[in-house]
Protein backbone atom coordinates (compact mmCIF):
# COMPACT_ATOMS: atom_id res chain seq x y z
CA UNK A 1 0.00 0.00 0.00
CA UNK A 2 1.23 3.55 -0.69
CA UNK A 3 2.61 5.51 2.23
CA UNK A 4 0.64 8.58 1.16
CA UNK A 5 -2.71 9.05 -0.52
CA UNK A 6 -1.88 11.52 -3.27
CA UNK A 7 -4.43 13.77 -4.92
CA UNK A 8 -4.43 15.78 -8.14
CA UNK A 9 -6.88 18.28 -9.58
CA UNK A 10 -8.19 18.89 -13.08
CA UNK A 11 -10.08 22.15 -12.92
CA UNK A 12 -12.70 21.74 -10.16
CA UNK A 13 -12.36 17.93 -10.13
CA UNK A 14 -10.11 16.14 -7.64
CA UNK A 15 -8.78 12.61 -8.00
CA UNK A 16 -7.06 10.14 -5.72
CA UNK A 17 -3.94 8.64 -7.31
CA UNK A 18 -3.70 4.83 -7.15
CA UNK A 19 -0.47 3.23 -8.35
CA UNK A 20 0.56 0.61 -9.21
CA UNK A 21 -2.93 -0.67 -9.97
CA UNK A 22 -4.18 -4.05 -11.14
CA UNK A 23 -3.08 -7.67 -11.05
CA UNK A 24 -0.65 -7.54 -13.97
CA UNK A 25 2.20 -9.87 -14.96
CA UNK A 26 5.77 -8.83 -14.20
CA UNK A 27 6.92 -9.43 -17.78
CA UNK A 28 7.95 -9.67 -20.45
CA UNK A 29 6.78 -6.51 -22.15
CA UNK A 30 6.17 -2.87 -21.39
CA UNK A 31 2.72 -1.46 -20.69
CA UNK A 32 1.89 0.63 -23.75
CA UNK A 33 -1.82 1.48 -23.57
CA UNK A 34 -5.08 0.91 -21.71
CA UNK A 35 -8.75 0.93 -22.72
CA UNK A 36 -12.14 0.09 -21.18
CA UNK A 37 -15.29 -1.48 -22.56
CA UNK A 38 -18.89 -0.56 -21.76
CA UNK A 39 -18.97 -3.06 -18.89
CA UNK A 40 -15.98 -1.44 -17.20
CA UNK A 41 -13.48 -4.18 -18.05
CA UNK A 42 -9.95 -2.83 -18.48
CA UNK A 43 -7.76 -3.95 -21.41
CA UNK A 44 -4.05 -3.40 -20.78
CA UNK A 45 -1.77 -3.43 -23.84
CA UNK A 46 1.70 -4.98 -23.44
CA UNK A 47 4.43 -4.32 -26.00
CA UNK A 48 7.13 -6.93 -26.59
CA UNK A 49 10.00 -7.46 -29.02
CA UNK A 50 9.18 -10.61 -31.03
CA UNK A 51 12.83 -11.02 -32.00
CA UNK A 52 14.03 -11.61 -28.44
CA UNK A 53 11.07 -11.97 -26.05
CA UNK A 54 9.24 -15.27 -25.49
CA UNK A 55 5.60 -15.45 -26.67
CA UNK A 56 3.31 -13.71 -24.19
CA UNK A 57 -0.16 -12.13 -24.15
CA UNK A 58 -0.45 -8.76 -25.82
CA UNK A 59 -3.64 -7.96 -23.89
CA UNK A 60 -4.38 -8.56 -20.21
CA UNK A 61 -8.02 -8.03 -19.19
CA UNK A 62 -8.82 -6.80 -15.67
CA UNK A 63 -12.04 -6.22 -13.78
CA UNK A 64 -12.86 -2.73 -12.54
CA UNK A 65 -11.49 -3.90 -9.19
CA UNK A 66 -8.16 -4.86 -10.77
CA UNK A 67 -8.54 -8.65 -10.77
CA UNK A 68 -7.17 -10.50 -13.78
CA UNK A 69 -9.95 -11.96 -15.93
CA UNK A 70 -8.14 -13.07 -19.08
CA UNK A 71 -4.97 -12.75 -21.13
CA UNK A 72 -4.69 -13.21 -24.88
CA UNK A 73 -3.11 -11.83 -28.04
CA UNK A 74 0.09 -13.86 -28.24
CA UNK A 75 -0.01 -13.32 -32.02
CA UNK A 76 0.54 -9.57 -31.60
CA UNK A 77 4.08 -8.77 -32.73
CA UNK A 78 4.49 -5.19 -31.46
CA UNK A 79 1.35 -3.82 -29.85
CA UNK A 80 1.52 -0.03 -29.72
CA UNK A 81 -2.02 1.16 -28.88
CA UNK A 82 -5.35 -0.56 -28.24
CA UNK A 83 -8.86 0.88 -28.53
CA UNK A 84 -12.22 -0.67 -27.69
CA UNK A 85 -14.90 -0.03 -30.31
CA UNK A 86 -18.37 0.95 -29.00
CA UNK A 87 -19.63 -2.48 -30.13
CA UNK A 88 -17.03 -4.25 -27.93
CA UNK A 89 -14.45 -5.24 -30.54
CA UNK A 90 -10.84 -4.60 -29.56
CA UNK A 91 -8.59 -2.93 -32.15
CA UNK A 92 -4.86 -3.48 -31.53
CA UNK A 93 -2.36 -1.41 -33.49
CA UNK A 94 0.40 -3.93 -34.25
CA UNK A 95 2.99 -1.34 -35.17
CA UNK A 96 5.91 -3.29 -36.63
CA UNK A 97 3.54 -5.73 -38.35
CA UNK A 98 1.95 -2.73 -40.18
CA UNK A 99 -1.53 -3.90 -39.24
CA UNK A 100 -4.49 -2.96 -37.06
CA UNK A 101 -5.71 -6.32 -35.78
CA UNK A 102 -9.37 -6.66 -34.77
CA UNK A 103 -10.25 -9.03 -31.93
CA UNK A 104 -13.48 -10.12 -30.33
CA UNK A 105 -13.64 -9.29 -26.63
CA UNK A 106 -12.63 -12.88 -25.83
CA UNK A 107 -9.41 -12.59 -27.86
CA UNK A 108 -10.46 -14.27 -31.11
CA UNK A 109 -8.97 -12.61 -34.19
CA UNK A 110 -11.89 -11.56 -36.38
CA UNK A 111 -10.34 -9.17 -38.90
CA UNK A 112 -7.76 -6.54 -39.68
CA UNK A 113 -7.03 -3.26 -41.43
CA UNK A 114 -3.92 -3.23 -43.61
CA UNK A 115 -1.82 -6.18 -44.78
CA UNK A 116 0.23 -7.91 -42.12
CA UNK A 117 4.00 -7.55 -42.56
CA UNK A 118 3.51 -5.55 -45.77
CA UNK A 119 4.67 -1.98 -45.17
CA UNK A 120 2.87 0.63 -47.23
CA UNK A 121 -0.36 -1.33 -47.70
CA UNK A 122 -1.31 1.26 -46.49
CA UNK A 123 0.40 1.45 -43.07
CA UNK A 124 4.07 1.98 -42.29
CA UNK A 125 4.48 1.46 -38.52
CA UNK A 126 1.10 2.90 -37.42
CA UNK A 127 0.40 4.29 -33.96
CA UNK A 128 -3.26 4.57 -32.97
CA UNK A 129 -6.89 4.05 -34.03
CA UNK A 130 -10.15 5.85 -33.22
CA UNK A 131 -13.82 5.81 -34.27
CA UNK A 132 -16.27 8.49 -35.39
CA UNK A 133 -19.97 8.54 -34.47
CA UNK A 134 -20.89 7.54 -38.05
CA UNK A 135 -18.62 4.46 -37.91
CA UNK A 136 -15.65 5.89 -39.77
CA UNK A 137 -12.32 4.56 -38.48
CA UNK A 138 -9.21 6.76 -38.33
CA UNK A 139 -5.67 5.36 -38.07
CA UNK A 140 -2.71 7.57 -37.11
CA UNK A 141 0.15 6.23 -39.25
CA UNK A 142 2.92 7.96 -37.42
CA UNK A 143 6.36 6.37 -37.57
CA UNK A 144 7.10 5.49 -41.20
CA UNK A 145 4.34 7.70 -42.63
CA UNK A 146 3.00 11.09 -41.54
CA UNK A 147 -0.62 10.36 -42.41
CA UNK A 148 -4.05 9.74 -40.95
CA UNK A 149 -6.03 7.11 -42.87
CA UNK A 150 -9.83 6.88 -43.06
CA UNK A 151 -11.88 3.69 -43.38
CA UNK A 152 -15.64 3.31 -43.77
CA UNK A 153 -17.81 1.45 -41.27
CA UNK A 154 -17.34 -1.76 -43.30
CA UNK A 155 -13.58 -1.38 -43.58
CA UNK A 156 -13.53 0.19 -47.05
CA UNK A 157 -10.56 2.51 -47.57
CA UNK A 158 -11.51 6.19 -47.90
CA UNK A 159 -8.07 7.74 -48.32
CA UNK A 160 -5.67 9.67 -46.11
CA UNK A 161 -4.70 13.20 -45.16
CA UNK A 162 -1.53 14.83 -43.91
CA UNK A 163 2.11 14.48 -44.92
CA UNK A 164 5.47 15.29 -43.36
CA UNK A 165 6.14 18.84 -42.22
CA UNK A 166 5.39 21.55 -39.67
CA UNK A 167 2.64 23.55 -41.34
CA UNK A 168 -1.02 23.17 -40.44
CA UNK A 169 -2.25 19.79 -41.67
CA UNK A 170 1.25 18.30 -41.76
CA UNK A 171 2.73 15.91 -39.18
CA UNK A 172 5.90 14.76 -37.52
CA UNK A 173 4.86 11.51 -35.80
CA UNK A 174 1.05 11.60 -35.55
CA UNK A 175 1.11 9.46 -32.41
CA UNK A 176 -2.54 9.38 -31.33
CA UNK A 177 -5.98 10.11 -32.77
CA UNK A 178 -9.43 10.68 -31.26
CA UNK A 179 -12.81 11.72 -32.67
CA UNK A 180 -15.07 14.11 -30.75
CA UNK A 181 -18.88 13.69 -30.63
CA UNK A 182 -19.26 16.43 -33.28
CA UNK A 183 -16.97 14.37 -35.61
CA UNK A 184 -13.95 16.66 -35.37
CA UNK A 185 -10.72 14.67 -35.45
CA UNK A 186 -7.91 15.31 -32.94
CA UNK A 187 -4.36 14.22 -33.79
CA UNK A 188 -1.47 14.29 -31.30
CA UNK A 189 1.30 15.58 -33.58
CA UNK A 190 4.05 14.53 -31.20
CA UNK A 191 7.30 15.94 -32.57
CA UNK A 192 5.56 19.19 -33.55
CA UNK A 193 4.42 19.65 -29.92
CA UNK A 194 0.75 20.15 -30.71
CA UNK A 195 -2.65 18.59 -31.13
CA UNK A 196 -4.18 19.38 -34.50
CA UNK A 197 -7.94 19.65 -35.04
CA UNK A 198 -9.47 18.51 -38.34
CA UNK A 199 -12.87 18.16 -39.92
CA UNK A 200 -14.18 14.66 -40.48
CA UNK A 201 -12.80 14.78 -44.04
CA UNK A 202 -9.34 15.96 -42.94
CA UNK A 203 -9.48 19.74 -43.41
CA UNK A 204 -7.14 21.44 -40.91
CA UNK A 205 -8.99 23.75 -38.52
CA UNK A 206 -6.65 24.76 -35.70
CA UNK A 207 -3.73 23.79 -33.46
CA UNK A 208 -3.75 23.23 -29.70
CA UNK A 209 -0.35 24.38 -28.44
CA UNK A 210 1.45 24.60 -25.04
CA UNK A 211 2.17 20.86 -25.19
CA UNK A 212 5.49 19.01 -25.10
CA UNK A 213 5.56 15.83 -27.17
CA UNK A 214 1.90 14.84 -26.71
CA UNK A 215 1.54 11.09 -26.40
CA UNK A 216 -2.19 10.38 -26.26
CA UNK A 217 -5.43 12.30 -26.81
CA UNK A 218 -8.70 10.98 -25.43
CA UNK A 219 -12.28 12.22 -25.14
CA UNK A 220 -13.78 13.58 -21.93
CA UNK A 221 -17.26 14.59 -20.78
CA UNK A 222 -19.41 17.02 -22.80
CA UNK A 223 -17.12 17.18 -25.81
CA UNK A 224 -13.96 17.92 -23.82
CA UNK A 225 -10.70 16.02 -24.21
CA UNK A 226 -7.51 15.04 -22.38
CA UNK A 227 -3.91 15.07 -23.56
CA UNK A 228 -0.93 13.32 -21.95
CA UNK A 229 2.51 14.69 -22.72
CA UNK A 230 6.15 14.31 -21.75
CA UNK A 231 6.45 17.30 -19.40
CA UNK A 232 5.02 15.00 -17.85
CA UNK A 233 1.42 16.05 -17.26
CA UNK A 234 -2.23 15.45 -18.05
CA UNK A 235 -4.12 18.39 -19.56
CA UNK A 236 -7.90 18.79 -19.85
CA UNK A 237 -9.30 20.96 -22.64
CA UNK A 238 -12.80 22.06 -23.51
CA UNK A 239 -14.18 21.37 -26.94
CA UNK A 240 -13.25 24.94 -27.89
CA UNK A 241 -9.60 24.23 -27.08
CA UNK A 242 -9.58 26.21 -23.82
CA UNK A 243 -7.41 24.72 -21.08
CA UNK A 244 -9.65 23.61 -18.21
CA UNK A 245 -7.10 21.98 -15.90
CA UNK A 246 -3.70 20.37 -15.61
CA UNK A 247 -1.95 17.98 -13.25
CA UNK A 248 1.09 15.72 -12.89
CA UNK A 249 -0.28 12.28 -11.98
CA UNK A 250 2.63 10.12 -13.25
CA UNK A 251 6.41 10.20 -12.97
CA UNK A 252 7.62 10.21 -16.59
CA UNK A 253 4.60 10.72 -18.80
CA UNK A 254 1.76 8.35 -19.76
CA UNK A 255 2.11 6.66 -23.15
CA UNK A 256 -1.62 5.87 -23.24
CA UNK A 257 -4.80 6.65 -21.33
CA UNK A 258 -8.53 5.99 -21.14
CA UNK A 259 -11.43 7.52 -19.21
CA UNK A 260 -14.13 5.06 -18.17
CA UNK A 261 -17.31 6.95 -18.97
CA UNK A 262 -19.38 5.07 -16.41
CA UNK A 263 -17.21 5.70 -13.34
CA UNK A 264 -15.19 8.74 -14.43
CA UNK A 265 -12.00 6.86 -13.50
CA UNK A 266 -8.97 7.80 -15.62
CA UNK A 267 -6.43 5.06 -16.40
CA UNK A 268 -2.87 5.98 -17.39
CA UNK A 269 -0.39 3.56 -19.01
CA UNK A 270 3.16 4.23 -17.83
CA UNK A 271 6.32 2.64 -19.21
CA UNK A 272 8.89 4.03 -16.77
CA UNK A 273 8.10 2.61 -14.27
CA UNK A 274 6.07 -0.12 -15.93
CA UNK A 275 2.56 0.14 -14.42
CA UNK A 276 -1.00 1.40 -14.59
CA UNK A 277 -1.86 4.52 -12.59
CA UNK A 278 -5.53 5.09 -11.81
CA UNK A 279 -7.16 8.45 -11.03
CA UNK A 280 -10.34 7.93 -8.99
CA UNK A 281 -12.79 10.83 -8.52
CA UNK A 282 -12.40 11.94 -4.91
Amino acid sequence: MPRETLQVALGPHRYSVERPWGHLPDGPGRISDVACDAAGRVYVQFRTDPSVDPPSPGIVVLSAEGERLAAWGESVADGHMATVHPDGRVFVVDRDAHEVTIFASDGRRIGALGQRHVPGAPFNAPCDVAFAPDGTTYVADGYGNSLVHRFGARGDYLGAFGGPGRRGGEFSTPHSVWVLPDSRVLVADRENNRVQVFSAEGAHQRDILDLHKPMDVHGGPEGSFYVTDQVPRLSWFGGDGKLLGRCRPVLNGAHGMWRDAGSGVIYLAEQTPNRITRLVPA
